[in-house]
């Protein structure tokens, strides 16, 4: 089949509830954010890859794939979708994003690829294929770990409860309110992860507690959010950063900045987005406050996901 040239783009996206819990079992609450990370991919006539970013440029074959630690996930998702492929192509990649940051960049990426692909040969976009065949490839990529809620964002867009293990996706009709800061340094999510299953070593029935914990505290604040309860949804991001902190994610500058943000009147509740240990600090509500001496990130819901069309 004759490749078309297309652009594709997806959600970056952010954590709101149910980090880490949500690798056992648990719910988590994940939102699309209006930063995307866009694809433009038009065909070549021979079987040459040639891929770019800011990050820099990349030159491998179809038959090759040859590694290259900046499109980690670009090439990942290529050789999830190789089959069918039989001709080569220019791929440019723009973020709304910066890599430095979490803000689900990587399967933002991920999945702008794969549609891109899909588009390029013709396909309709089929969501729930695009998660599975997404969150099988981050987890790929970061060694096996990975919830893949991110993905789920990324491919729906809006606010979402997402069970890891049967891929459920419900979107909420509400988008709550969000003042994001970051806190100037990032620990990858896999060493995040080593880290606090090294603490349930020690601790393992404990920490089974906490999970089943965090799960309600998420469905409770799921539902307060459906029906736009946000002072009741904020108590219970509340709650949920004093469990992380159980688990052993939190650090003295997000600390800083998560009681920096609840003592501003707009702000319901806030906790770490994310795996923790670095990475960013989400607050329910648009804070009044605008120096916190750290990045605020100017974020709300995006209610769209993945998308793709011809270029003409």
């Amino acid at each position: 089949m004759t490749l078309r040239a297309v652009k594709a783009s997806a959600p970056g996206s952010l954590m709101l509830m149910g980090e880490h819990a949500v690798l056992r079992g648990q719910p988590a609450l994940v939102c699309a954010i209006n930063k995307r990370l866009k694809i433009k991919l038009v065909p070549r006539a021979d079987n040459v890859l040639r891929l770019h970013s800011v990050l820099g440029a990349h030159e491998t074959t179809l038959d090759e794939l040859a590694p290259n630690e900046s499109f980690r996930f670009v090439l990942g998702a290529i050789r999830a979708a190789k089959e069918g492929l039989a001709q080569g192509f220019d791929l440019d990649v723009k973020s709304e994003m910066s890599h430095q940051m979490g803000l689900g960049s990587s399967a933002a990426v991920t999945v702008a690829t794969l549609a891109a692909l899909a588009g390029a040969q013709g396909q309709p976009l089929d969501p729930r294929g695009l998660l599975e065949v997404g969150a099988k490839t981050v987890r790929k990529v970061q060694g096996g770990v990975g919830s893949g809620a991110d993905v789920a964002a990324s491919v729906y867009g809006g606010c979402l409860r997402y069970f890891a293990e049967t891929q459920e996706a419900v979107k909420l009709s509400t988008a709550p309110p969000l003042t994001v800061l970051y806190s100037g340094s990032k620990t990858p999510t896999p060493e995040v992860i080593a880290i606090v299953e090294e603490n349930r070593r020690k601790q393992p029935a404990l920490f089974d507690e906490l999970d089943d914990l965090i799960g309600k505290t998420v469905q409770q604040a799921f539902e307060a959010a459906a029906r736009g309860d946000w002072t009741s949804m904020g108590e219970l991001m509340n709650i949920n950063q004093g469990l992380m902190d159980a688990l052993g994610v939190n650090n003295a500058k997000l600390a800083e900045l998560v009681f920096a943000l609840r003592a501003d009147p707009k702000i319901h509740g806030s906790k770490i987005s994310g795996s923790g240990l670095g990475d960013c600090v989400v607050g329910l509500g648009k804070a009044m406050r605008t120096d916190w001496g750290a990045p605020a990130l100017a974020v709300k819901v995006d209610p769209n996901g993945a998308a793709v069309e011809p270029i003409p």
